[in-house]
């Protein structure tokens, strides 16, 4: 599959790279990207959630009624957590979200990812660029000529590049990772990918394995 690529100003370079089919046009599995996109959103998860018991709540043990002759049905704690100021009756506990899934699962998964970004034609191959210096209005700039400044957009840069991921920190839509960063969810949350040229080699490398 031959895309062209483009500069920061959105005009066509006159070259074209190729995408390579084992990573970019094989048969998508739905689960494994469901699954990958679950444990990505699980490990965002703090887990400390807690909630008090009826053994950790301040009050008095005294049986607060007598067992028979109320009419009403029996109690023994004012702690309980049927009472007013009670405690959480089956409550949260502080736990661990995350589950293992295996790196062929994970690498199907982005492989299925990007896969269906091709087949939407949401992929932009950019040539390689840099800022002088942060400056949201130069990301902004690329946004514009390339049409996605009002869609969700991930930029996947071929190596750590400081300037332009501290020029795209203000933009909510528009996230900036280098290629270890690549996750199934993040393909799959943005509606353009925008793949750097210095990108592309790795991210075939590393998914043809």
């Amino acid at each position: 599959m031959k895309v062209a690529v483009l500069d920061i100003n959105g005009k066509d370079t006159g070259r074209q790279v190729d995408l390579s089919k084992d990573v970019f046009a094989i048969e998508p599995n739905n689960h494994a990207v469901y699954l990958d996109v679950k444990q990505y959103l699980a490990n965002q998860r703090q887990g400390t959630h807690k909630a008090k018991e009826r053994a950790e709540i301040t009050g008095s043990t005294r049986k607060i009624k007598k067992q028979k002759g109320t009419g009403t049905a029996r109690a023994g704690s004012i702690k309980s957590g049927v009472f007013k100021g009670g405690g959480r009756m089956f409550g949260p506990r502080p736990r661990n979200y995350n589950f293992k899934l295996n790196k062929n699962l994970k690498r199907l998964a982005r492989k299925s990812a990007l896969t269906m970004k091709a087949n939407d034609k949401a992929i932009v191959v950019l040539e390689d660029f840099n800022f002088d210096a942060p400056k949201t209005k130069n990301f902004t700039a690329v946004l514009k000529a390339l049409d996605i400044q009002d869609k969700k957009s991930l930029f996947v840069l071929g190596a750590s590049n400081n300037n332009v991921y501290l020029s795209s920190r203000n933009f909510k839509g528009s996230d900036v990772v280098i290629n270890s960063e690549l996750s199934t969810y993040k393909i799959m949350n943005a509606n353009k990918l925008v793949l750097l040229e210095s990108s592309l080699e790795e991210i075939e490398s590393n998914l043809s394995k």
